[in-house]
């Protein structure tokens, strides 16, 4: 039932095609009514990500995913944050001969990109993020939008996947997620997936466009939307960890990747580079919160 209402209200958005024009200041920024803007990256400034706000993650990280993570790979270029795929070869020096560990067993890359976030620079409890971006959708591509919880290691912390886009069963889909539990070995999740199939028949041209993903996070329960069309609705009354633990009551992280391989299908006849654009991300705040 959940597929088929997601696919019905579909039929009724038209998809975000507004193209990005120069630079965008706080007076342009149209904020919900009650709610204040607490921060937000327009990536306008510089070359870089600003290290006041994101951080880096490096090498071989999580999902026995292909790339490695590196600083190169995320740049700024007309007002858009760039993160790159590329088919590069790169030396692991954490390589060990004969490991079973997935990081280590690896004497090199294949694949670059890279993987930010906002840990320790900013965190936010409650309130409503807004990120434009435009995602590649090409095989192997696995791009995402999510955040974290800062309290408790994974999936105890809580994870919210405001934006996923990658193959199950061999087909490409868009996903809207969280997940909580009290270890790896049993995690809850409460997942939409929509086969991007149906993106296309609207709009042929979607993967040419970007797109608006925004999350609304009450006490009460988190929306997930897709160009204003609702995607996933998780009541937080459900969302306790056997000790009673809520990781979605708690300030969270935001993260921006681009992972290649792994869920994200074979890359291997893909061409690269690939490119994961980022025009803005604001996160708003009731008033009188």
């Amino acid at each position: 039932m959940r597929i088929l209402f997601l696919l019905l209200s579909y039929a009724f958005v038209i998809s975000c095609k507004s193209s990005k024009s120069g630079q965008v200041g706080d007076s342009a920024i149209q904020t919900p009514q009650g709610y204040e803007l607490i921060w937000h990256d327009e990536f306008d400034t510089g070359t870089k990500p600003d290290r006041d706000s994101w951080n880096y993650e490096y090498g071989f990280v999580r999902n026995k995913e292909l790339q490695w993570y590196q600083e190169d790979n995320a740049t700024l270029a007309n007002g858009n944050l760039v993160i790159t795929g590329k088919r590069e070869e790169l030396v692991n020096p954490g390589y060990e001969p004969g490991s079973t560990n997935w990081s280590k067993s690896r004497e090199t890359a294949q694949y670059t990109s890279s993987s930010i976030n906002t840990r320790d620079r900013f965190e936010f409890m409650f309130g409503i993020v807004e990120v434009r971006a435009k995602i590649d959708t090409a095989s192997g591509m696995w791009p995402a939008i999510w955040t974290l919880g800062v309290e408790k290691g994974w999936p105890s912390n809580g994870e919210i996947d405001m934006m996923e886009y990658y193959q199950i069963d061999g087909k490409p889909h868009i996903l809207a997620n969280a997940a909580w539990g009290a270890h790896w070995q049993d995690v809850s999740w409460d997942s939409a997936k929509i086969p991007f199939t149906e993106f296309l028949k609207k709009d042929p041209q979607w993967p040419e466009e970007f797109h608006i993903w925004k999350m609304e996070w009450t006490p009460q329960f988190i929306k997930l939307y897709l160009d204003d069309a609702l995607i996933n609705e998780i009541d937080l009354a459900e969302t306790k960890n056997p000790d009673g633990f809520n990781g979605f009551h708690q300030r969270h992280y935001i993260l921006l990747n681009l992972a290649i391989g792994s869920n994200g299908g074979d890359p291997s006849s893909t061409q690269f580079p690939k490119e994961y654009l980022v025009d803005y991300v604001r996160v708003y705040q009731k008033t009188d919160s």
